[in-house]
């Protein structure tokens, strides 16, 4: 067995805040925001939750059993579980969907700490909404200052995982964790006092049920989706850490709430203050870096705001970056039979990364086409194998075998899982791809 399996998180609060923080990220302070501002705010809130509970659950289950019970990496559950190597083309895949995430994820995280070094310099005085977004514009394209940022990313990213899995990821996951749900509150605490932040409540939260239409409902799925980090091995790969007294169903509930807790905190914090300062919530992906520095630059200690947001940002971005980058790392050094031990895995990937991030910064088309293709092609192709490779191709003894393994599980509960893993979730995963190439 390959060196990195032989550590573990030391607790299950650990392993929680870990999963948690692979799932928290800039999908659920970046993309969830303004992905709801364009799909009528409290419409798409009330579906985003259904399909969280609906199929994000059953699929965050999966990853953690396979992972718990093969004790292994993406690269060697299949084939531990399955007893040859039919399945092996998942292992690869899940570990280049990761892989090429991380080319785009780490570009937009160096947009982030670039964002907070200016923020810090109250780069953003006086600025407004045009002024702003030429900034943004030219931020983007300034290819040194980005390859630099994100590759401060990649290492600092290393950093974490170039300790064993209690000491650097466990270790820093129980400090970012509390600490990013900690400045959120702050956040939506003073945002919240507002002169018409309500407007902004109400816009969040009252549901008109006229407009959930096909398309929010897609969008909503798709989301979850993204904000899990579902399809990429990462929940396998934690999982393969996981203490063998943790329930694997309530661990899943507690992840799933926690990153749901995000989302909400972050729609808590963007749109009563879109609404105060009388801006479109349907902005689009520059409502965070365009819309919202106007905003801070409009309130009271608007230095401290902006500062305190973007710095919000890098933490979130850094706890899905060292999920990330932890599922190519355990790839490599399973794959090498431990030849490669934890620190060589970890600047063999960091290089590799590296290549891909100038590649992207000095493409457009490459960075769009990354995420074009990991999103709406790799991700779900991932968790549908998955589906299919829990739900249909092992013994349902053995389904039950993994399931009922963990105490506290219910046999309806069971019952329940297993028919969802095997027509519900599967048929859901196939929408989100027919509405992503365009044929819905």
């Amino acid at each position: 067995m390959a060196e990195h399996k032989q550590a573990a998180f030391s607790s299950k609060v650990g392993l929680i805040m870990a999963a948690a923080g692979s799932a928290v990220g800039l999908g659920n302070i970046w993309k969830f925001p303004y992905i709801a501002g364009e799909n009528g705010g409290g419409a798409f809130l009330i579906v985003y939750l259904l399909c969280v509970v609906g199929f994000g659950l059953p699929l965050v289950m999966t990853e953690f059993l396979i992972g718990k019970r093969s004790g292994r990496s993406a690269y060697g559950a299949f084939k531990e579980l399955n007893g040859n190597n039919r399945w092996q083309w998942l292992s690869w895949l899940c570990m280049l969907t990761a892989f090429l995430i991380m080319g785009f994820y780490f570009v937009v995280t160096g947009w982030c700490v670039s964002y907070l070094t200016e923020a810090l310099g109250n780069a953003f005085h006086d600025l407004d909404t045009t002024a702003l977004s030429s900034h943004f514009a030219a931020v983007a394209s300034d290819v040194p200052r980005m390859v630099l940022f994100s590759c401060l990313a990649v290492v600092l990213t290393g950093a974490v995982l170039w300790f064993e899995v209690n000491k650097g990821i466990e270790r820093l996951s129980k400090i970012l964790m509390p600490l990013l749900l900690l400045m959120m509150l702050l956040m939506a605490g003073r945002v919240l006092m507002l002169d018409g932040s309500n407007i902004g409540m109400r816009f969040f939260f009252q549901t008109d049920f006229t407009k959930i239409t096909p398309k929010v409902i897609m969008e909503a799925m798709g989301q979850c989706f993204f904000s899990l980090s579902i399809g990429m091995g990462a929940l396998i790969t934690y999982g393969a850490y996981m203490p063998k007294n943790q329930n694997v169903a309530r661990t899943s509930v507690q992840v799933i709430i926690l990153d749901t807790l995000v989302a909400i905190l972050a729609g808590l914090i963007i749109f009563p203050a879109v609404f105060a300062f009388g801006f479109d919530p349907a902005e689009g992906p520059q409502l965070v870096f365009v819309v919202l520095p106007a905003i801070f630059e409009q309130m009271s200690f608007s230095w401290l705001s902006s500062v305190l947001f973007f710095g919000l940002l890098c933490i979130a971005a850094l706890t899905s970056t060292i999920s990330l980058m932890e599922v190519a790392v355990a790839f490599v050094n399973e794959a090498s039979n431990g030849k490669l031990n934890r620190q060589k895995s970890v600047l063999i990937v960091s290089a590799c990364v590296m290549v891909l991030i100038v590649l992207c910064v000095l493409s457009g088309t490459v960075f769009d086409a990354l995420d074009e293709v990991t999103s709406c092609i790799m991700m779900p192709l991932g968790a549908l194998g998955m589906c299919m490779f829990v739900g249909w191709n092992l013994p349902k003894k053995g389904t039950k075998g993994m399931l009922y393994a963990d105490r506290g599980i219910r046999h309806w509960f069971g019952k329940i899982y297993i028919a969802a893993l095997r027509w519900v979730v599967p048929a859901a995963i196939i929408l989100i791809f027919l509405n992503s190439i365009g044929v819905l």
